[in-house]
């Protein structure tokens, strides 16, 4: 059987096509994409290094690293199954964030506390934060269904600006990467919850872009988004305001608002589209708003200390410094000099023309882009995400004492970011050389913020710049003198430390932590010999700025502690007890205060009551060594040497070259007749303190003890060369018949 061909009309044969396939163009599309969003990735991580790569060489800074990872041991001892439920059960560093205090010990467990790699892992989490947003923001901007506006006002352009989304995704995604902004987030090892909470906050985006453009309604992706929100709020509760970010999502670049009359007006719509109304986008989001319900109340329950140390201001205040930090922020974001850690809250400094002067200027930029919605709905997006998100920081509830902060701006910037890259693209849209005219200022843009943000995390290199550099970028910044006052005391620069403490009670005389500090200060210069006044004089002063800090703040914790030591030193044990005992009741599990209390119980001889503060204390910090070396102490008293022993050595393992910890274990191992053991512990104290006097003593009466006549001469001259009227090393010598004069 054969067939005939088929005639086909002339107009009717298939057409031979010279280019390739269909499903060729659209693997090559595909393909293409990748490349340019791996290309985009690495240009994004590049410039983040360049940025920032530099902390790797800094160091903790004395500005609550101690608080988030130095000096809690839960933290420190790396990843444990008993430190992650900590994390979740308690509050850490007056917040509930248990995702960030697991990235603090995940740190601890590789790198110990190099800080190095705590740095690392921020500029890490910053880069994969930056490389997400531009995924999101693809993701987003995608083309499909959305629309520039709602109904048919924004369809005109649609094509225009889905088209043109990639490279103003580029230019957010690289603005938010190295603006100078950014540093004190990632720069600073504590603000981890920053850099932690923007990679979920993008993965949120992104997820929420995926479900949002579904054919229909996905369970499992909707899951994806909650989940991805709740593990971003166990990062930093400030994410709260995510849900409204996500409502106006809605609006611009997905279209999700439909008219609700559409299908009265003939329109063809799936049931799925058909809900997209307010009212619709609200209820669908109810579980985000309960999220964020639960972690407000989380938050202020955690924060309850962090509100009673802040500064009290009234209601219209608050309301004024925040119109003007509104204001002052977007000033910032266009001009980012005189960037500091820390700008001091102007109490009862309102100026009020500068109040009203933000008020007319905020009411402007927002009626003027609601007027301009349906054309431009990304300027009243992008302006109302960045009002909207900083709602939480912006000091109508006020936390602290710092007026506004660089890291609040770490996501709501990125609205107005929104708003000037494609305001940018819609500006510039008849130029005919536009794109080589925005290409040629975006990269000018990034280059200059690059290069202002590598200056600006030079100045977090130590603690000492850091300070230097709020006090030189701010004016009459008394909380910046005092933090340099409290540096410079550990430093052991105990004149320039005062120096800093007078200043900053010039600036506020009625600042507590000044007069604590000056407390602090004087007594160390007094007791480093460097002091001007005689010992009654420093002490005296001391006391009285102690005094005054707690008229000032009479729940000041510090101050409570830092008299009562100055009580025990001068033996008025009451005194001292009254203060520690106050302090524990402002601060429950404040270990250095059980330890205080211990102290002064065990000098007044009340040795149960001293065991049971001290046994307090390190229960509270387990890596407490000088506890641990004084509970020791205590045992002795009560004539338990093994549980002496065992204290001592807990505090060796603590802090291997604690001297004193190893001269009070040889001594209670000398006493129960173990001298090996003793002259191994002996030896290790003078090792380590080769001129302690009273070791070189117990040395060499044991030496004496066990026949070792020449040994212990030599510790016991040395002993009474170090301490001239030291009695017992003279009697002990005349005991093995060397002379020495009376």
């Amino acid at each position: 059987m054969s067939f005939a061909r088929r005639a086909f009309p002339e107009s009717d044969r298939p057409k031979k096509t010279l280019g390739p396939h269909p499903t060729e163009r659209r693997t090559s599309r595909t393909h293409g994409g990748r490349v340019v969003t791996g290309i985009v990735s690495v240009f994004l991580a590049v410039i983040v290094w360049i940025a920032f790569g530099r902390a790797l060489n800094h160091g903790f800074v004395g500005y609550d690293d101690q608080n988030y990872v130095l000096r809690n041991p839960r933290v420190t001892n790396g990843l444990t199954l008993d430190g992650i439920q900590w994390a979740f059960t308690h509050v850490h560093a007056t917040n509930w964030h248990p995702l960030t205090t697991i990235s603090h010990m995940l740190d601890c467990q590789l790198y110990g506390l190099q800080p190095w790699g705590h740095h690392l892992t921020n500029i890490l989490l910053h880069a994969a934060a930056a490389i997400l947003l531009f995924f999101a923001l693809r993701e987003l901007t995608a083309s499909g269904d959305a629309v520039a506006g709602i109904g048919d006002a924004g369809r005109d352009q649609r094509s225009r600006l889905q088209r043109g989304s990639l490279w103003p995704s580029v230019f957010v995604a690289a603005v938010f990467a190295v603006h100078p902004l950014r540093v004190e987030s990632v720069a600073w090892v504590s603000e981890r919850k920053d850099v932690l909470s923007g990679v979920f906050f993008m993965l949120t985006l992104w997820a929420y872009a995926r479900y949002a453009r579904s054919d229909g309604p996905s369970l499992f992706r909707y899951l994806i988004v909650v989940v991805l929100f709740a593990l971003g709020l166990m990062c930093k509760p400030t994410l709260v305001t995510l849900p409204f970010v996500l409502l106006l999502l809605d609006y611009w670049p997905l279209g999700r608002v439909r008219p609700s009359s559409s299908s009265r007006r003939g329109e063809t719509a799936s049931a799925w589209s058909r809900r997209n109304t307010w009212s619709w986008l609200v209820i669908e989001k109810v579980p985000l708003f309960a999220l964020s319900a639960a972690s407000c109340i989380a938050t202020l329950l955690a924060q309850k200390q962090a509100l009673d140390l802040s500064i009290k201001a009234p209601l219209e205040e608050r309301l004024g410094n925040a119109l003007i930090s509104y204001v002052a922020y977007v000033g910032q974001m266009i001009w980012p000099a005189h960037l500091a850690v820390l700008y001091p809250y102007p109490e009862g400094n309102l100026e009020i023309p500068q109040v009203i002067l933000a008020l007319l200027l905020l009411l402007m930029i927002s009626v003027a882009f609601f007027l301009w919605r349906k054309k431009y709905p990304f300027l009243l997006i992008g302006w109302l995400w960045y009002l909207g998100m900083l709602i939480p920081m912006i000091g109508i509830i006020q936390v602290g004492s710092q007026v506004r902060a660089d890291r609040y701006t770490y996501l709501p910037q990125i609205g107005l970011y929104l708003l000037v890259a494609w305001g940018g693209m819609e500006l510039f849209q008849r130029w005919r050389r536009k794109r080589e005219i925005l290409a040629a200022a975006a990269m000018l843009i990034i280059m200059a913020l690059t290069t202002r943000s590598y200056l600006q995390t030079s100045y977090w290199r130590d603690t000492e710049t850091l300070w230097r550099h709020a006090i030189a970028s701010t004016s009459n910044n008394y909380i910046a003198h005092t933090n340099l006052a409290q540096n410079l005391t550990h430093s052991g620069r105990f004149t320039e430390a005062i120096a800093e403490c007078q200043e900053a009670l010039k600036i506020k005389p009625d600042f507590a932590a000044a007069h604590n500090n000056l407390g602090v200060a004087l007594l160390r210069n007094k007791q480093s010999g460097d002091g001007a006044l005689g010992h009654d004089g420093a002490v005296d002063e001391a006391i009285e700025h102690y005094r005054k800090a707690l008229q000032i703040n009479p729940d000041f914790t510090q101050a409570h502690k830092n008299l009562g030591i100055v009580f025990m030193r001068k033996g008025l044990m009451d005194e001292a007890i009254a203060q520690f005992q106050k302090t524990l009741e402002l601060e429950p599990n404040d270990a250095q205060a059980e330890f205080s209390l211990g102290s002064a119980f065990l000098q007044r001889r009340e040795v149960d009551e001293a065991i049971a503060h001290y046994q307090k204390a390190v229960e509270i910090r387990p890596d407490y060594a000088e506890a641990r070396n004084y509970l020791g102490n205590a045992f002795v008293g009560e004539g338990k040497y093994s549980e002496a022993i065992a204290n001592y050595a807990a505090a060796v393992r603590i802090r291997p070259n604690y001297s004193e910890a190893h001269h009070n274990m040889g001594c209670v191992l000398a006493t129960i007749g173990k001298n090996d053991e003793a002259l191994e512990q002996f030896n290790e104290a003078l090792r380590l303190n080769g001129n302690d006097a009273q070791t070189h003593f117990a040395l060499g009466s044991l030496l004496a003890r066990m026949g070792h006549r020449e040994e212990a001469v030599s510790h016991l001259a040395e002993a009474l060369r170090l301490k001239p009227d030291y009695e017992s090393a003279k009697q002990q010598l005349r005991e093995l018949g060397v002379p020495v004069p009376q």
